[in-house]
Parts: C-alpha cells; structure tokens; sequence
C-alpha cells in the first residue's frame, strides 16, 4: 500500500509545514482540483501545486475535477514521477487529454464517477498509468465511502490484468475500510478528512498503516 494525502481538508495557509510534518508517513501529495463546472466545487488551480512543487521532495499526484483537462493540464509544472489525472467524462476527448499530459512528461492517469462502467477505460489501459476510482462522487471532501466500490475496485483488478498500472480510490476512506480497500487490490489510497479531521492527524495517519496491517514507523 501507499498513502496519498489529500489536501483538499488541510489548513492552506501553513500547508507547506502540514505536508512536511506527514511526509515521512506518505508516499504522495494529492491536489483536487476542481473548477466549479465539471463538480459543483472550486478550489483551486495550478498555482497553489506550483508553488510547492520546487519545495516539496514527495510525488504530486494532481486530480483535474475540470471539464477541460487537455487545456488546463499544461499549466500544471510537474516532474516525471508526478501523476495528473483526467475524468473519463470531461468535455475533452480523452485523446486529447492524454496527448496534453503526456507532453509535460509525467505519468498519466485516468478517473471516473462512481456510476460510470468500468468497460469505457477498455480503449485507454494500454496508455495509462494510473486508474483513480472514486469510491464516492466527486466534489466534496468527507464523504462516507460507497460499499458497493469494493467490487468495482476487484473488477478493474482483473481488467488490468498484468498491465503495469496503478489502482487508485479516493473517497470516504479511513482506519475502518482501509483493510478492505486494499485488500481489493488497490495500490494507492487517497486519504484525507480521516486524517486531518482528527485531532492528532499525525496519530491518525499513524493508525491508518496500522488499520491496513502495515505499521509503519
């Protein structure tokens, strides 16, 4: 397993101190970015990532909630080991989505609403690094996670097959699931209310490994 720490819950204006004070806990940072469109949220766009990137050494994986990811996604700086992630249901073909971020040299990952069929990724795994599998809609942060996402997580498992990608899910995850989540076979757990909700997040965070039955010190 690794963590990926969502942001979308931490104070902003210290968020430098918060992300290194985890950062021996994490293996990733993951920025939603949301433009009020495509989610009926806004949060923020490449300036805030941007402005960390150069300060940060832990992996950015950046979630584009936007209805036009081939536009917005050069905008982003990013490294190669950065993630940017499109929504299968944006307005811009997912080629060009595709062609867009694999341009800055990074690696590529695809997402899709709760209720939209796995079977549209069939076309795209062979392009992709990353599946990110929202396990509740997207747009808000602390959201109760979707039961019924366990099988869809089993599911993509199997469509991947031995193809070299990564099994994200975000949404509603915490010490309860997260054995679950995994055992499902996801690679990666976006997690972010369940650890800075908490009164210690850094405990939290802690807990969350230990949940998983991979404690990590």
């Amino acid at each position: 397993m690794k963590l990926s720490l969502s942001i979308l819950n931490a104070d902003l204006s210290c968020l430098r101190s918060v992300i290194e004070g985890l950062s021996d806990l994490v293996d990733y940072v993951h920025f939603d970015v949301m433009d009020g469109h495509f989610v009926p949220n806004l949060t923020f766009g490449p300036v805030l990532p941007n402005s960390l990137r150069d300060k940060l050494a832990l992996p950015f994986d950046i979630h584009l909630m936007v209805d036009r990811p081939a536009l917005y996604a050069p905008r982003f700086s990013v490294r190669p080991e950065d993630v940017v992630i499109f929504h299968i249901e944006a307005a811009d073909p997912p080629d060009e989505a595709l062609a867009a971020i694999r341009g800055l040299g990074c690696r590529v990952g695809v997402s899709l609403r709760p209720r939209t069929p796995l079977s549209v990724l069939e076309p795209l795994l062979d392009e992709l690094d990353w599946v990110l599998v929202m396990s509740v809609e997207p747009g808000f942060g602390g959201q109760a996670f979707l039961p019924e996402s366990l099988e869809r997580i089993r599911a993509l498992r199997r469509m991947v097959g031995t193809r070299p990608i990564t099994i994200a899910v975000d949404g509603g995850i915490g010490p309860e699931n997260v054995g679950a989540v995994v055992e499902a076979g996801a690679d990666v757990v976006v997690v972010g209310a369940a650890i800075f909700r908490a009164p210690k997040p850094r405990e939290a965070a802690l807990n969350l490994w230990k949940a998983a039955g991979r404690p990590r010190n």
